[in-house]
């Protein structure tokens, strides 16, 4: 199954760190991001789990829950927690999923064969309170990420979820957005103000609305 932007994200139950969740029970009003490891005990993952540990603050305060997950059993990743919070100095704070059958892995196309038959790619689903997919991530299992650009993403995601902007390339929190083409020159300034420069005919800029 390929889970595309704008689907909705399966739902399933799973067991976790953090007990057993229903999913979209579990996300009910939030959004949510969801990324899959390719196995437990993995130098690339400790980084990463650790790293998702410590930005935890920066993602509750945008109403999203993140949640793991990992082809091995609960209690692997149990064990595997400890390495991490010695190797990272922090607590995994967030659950990850036991996925030993693959049932999860295999509702989000996590597994590639051409990649490997038995363990996940670096996947990540960004998922609206609406339970629909806002974005989609692969990377090769030999490539961390970067969840300082997930966190940017989930920013212009949230931005343009509530105002008719989109962002330009390389966009950060505070810099002026594009005005959506679905809005004239002229209702974008009674919208936005007087801020709106005009480009092209199709290329307007505004500073980010508050």
């Amino acid at each position: 199954m390929t889970v595309r932007i704008g689907d909705e994200a399966p739902d399933f139950t799973a067991d976790t760190t953090q007990g057993r969740v229903h999913f979209h029970d579990w996300k009910k009003g939030s959004w949510t991001i969801l990324f899959s490891h390719p196995r437990d005990f993995t130098p690339v993952c400790t980084t990463e789990l650790g790293t998702v540990a410590k930005m935890m603050p920066e993602f509750v305060a945008r109403n999203t829950k993140v949640i793991g997950l990992s082809v091995d059993p609960l209690e692997s990743h149990h064990t595997w927690e400890k390495d991490i919070g010695e190797v990272m100095g922090t607590a995994v704070n967030f659950p990850m999923i036991a996925d030993p059958n693959r049932a999860v892995a295999m509702l989000y196309d996590m597994i590639h064969p051409n990649a490997s038959d038995t363990a996940t790619v670096r996947s990540v689903f960004i998922i609206g309170p609406d339970n629909k997919v806002k974005l989609s991530l692969t990377y090769p299992a030999s490539a961390g990420r970067n969840f300082d650009e997930i966190l940017r993403v989930l920013d212009a995601l949230q931005l343009t979820a509530k105002f008719p902007v989109a962002t330009p390339a390389n966009w950060r929190p505070g810099q002026d957005v594009i005005v959506a083409l679905s809005m004239s020159t002229e209702d974008a300034r009674k919208t936005f103000g007087d801020g709106v420069k005009e480009l092209k005919p199709y290329l307007r800029t505004t500073p980010q609305p508050k």
